[in-house]
């Protein structure tokens, strides 16, 4: 039997990935109580030699205005509707570094053993949106690549798209541009095209981080899509939704529901990939906390008992892909 792998890959993006959802009025401790957890999470990653992809927007990577300009792509994406465009809510809002640019972390991120720098997109960029071109897409990836090279000396291998928008037909300008291995979404169906978001696909998403009404989320490694220049695409399992804080019972199910799936790819061999935002913990960055010593404890229990390993999305893609047969 193959051994089960945990993978899991978080979508670093501070305020560039909900600009146009809250606009200007988030809460600024939401984002420096994320910036106290990151170091808090890196190290517990460390300390239990648990691997972790933190796809990163390409904008947190500059120190300040003037450098974001100037690695931002010439050709940026000219979406219908404008609201769903940083550059343009910048030019309307302003930058503010505190919630922006992340150059800091980013480098701790690198410090850490077993963590790998992947792409959120530089932009967050949305790859199903009206107005937006392959162009534009590819040029957005070029510039995260630029950044990440000549900042930080890294070429970014792995990427989760903003949104979970996933366009196949830009698969093949991944690959052309370094990415070698992308997030996708879940198998059940309330998890596929969701730039069209209705309201039977929010509730059975949201129910199904409590009880089980899908089909199972975990796989075997040979069902990961290997396609002939195109990119792995490795799929998420389950959503480590934010801690409610007025509701005890509903989280406890939500957690347990995740250490159910865990046990469940520990006994068949199969691999589990877990995923949120770190900026989720920042409305009970304690409890939070709590809940991940959890899932971390949860896995060191499995890995003593069924010899579950950890592996971030580049080791998980280069194990399997000599295992795969192209398609």
């Amino acid at each position: 039997m193959n051994k089960s792998t945990l993978t899991i890959s978080l979508d670093f993006e501070l305020l560039w990935g909900i600009f146009d959802k809250v606009g200007t009025r988030f809460r600024p401790e939401y984002f420096s109580n994320t910036r106290k957890i990151i170091p808090l999470m890196l190290e517990k990653f460390a300390k239990n030699r648990i691997e972790v992809t933190w796809a990163t927007v390409g904008m947190l990577f500059a120190e300040n205005e003037e450098e974001w300009k100037e690695y931002s792509p010439k050709y940026i994406p000219s979406y219908r509707n404008k609201s769903f465009s940083a550059y343009e809510w910048a030019k309307q809002n302003g930058i503010r570094p505190e919630v922006h640019f992340a150059p800091e972390l980013i480098r701790q991120i690198l410090d850490t053993p077993g963590q790998e720098l992947g792409s959120h997109t530089f932009a967050h960029y949305y790859t199903l949106m009206r107005g937006q071109s392959p162009e534009q897409f590819r040029q957005d990836l070029m510039a995260t690549q630029r950044i990440s090279k000549e900042k930080f000396g890294v070429s970014l291998e792995s990427l989760v798209f903003p949104r979970n928008h996933i366009n196949e037909h830009y698969h093949v300008i991944c690959l052309e541009e370094g990415y070698k291995y992308v997030r996708g979404n879940p198998k059940n169906w309330y998890w596929q095209e969701t730039q069209n978001e209705n309201l039977a696909k929010k509730l059975f998403r949201s129910a199904d981080c409590f009880f089980s009404i899908g089909d199972r989320t975990s796989y075997k490694q040979v069902e990961i899509q290997a396609y002939p220049g195109e990119p792995l695409v490795i799929p998420a399992s389950r959503i480590l939704r934010p801690l409610n804080k007025d509701n005890r019972l509903m989280n406890s199910l939500r957690l347990n529901r995740i250490k159910r799936e865990m046990e469940l790819t520990a006994n068949l061999g199969e691999i589990y990939h877990l995923w949120w935002h770190p900026h989720n913990f920042g409305n009970d960055p304690e409890q939070s906390l709590l809940e991940l010593d959890e899932v971390i404890n949860h896995y060191l229990e499995l890995r003593d008992k069924y010899g579950m390993e950890s592996l971030h999305m580049k080791n998980l893609g280069e194990k399997v892909k000599p295992l795969l047969v192209m398609t």
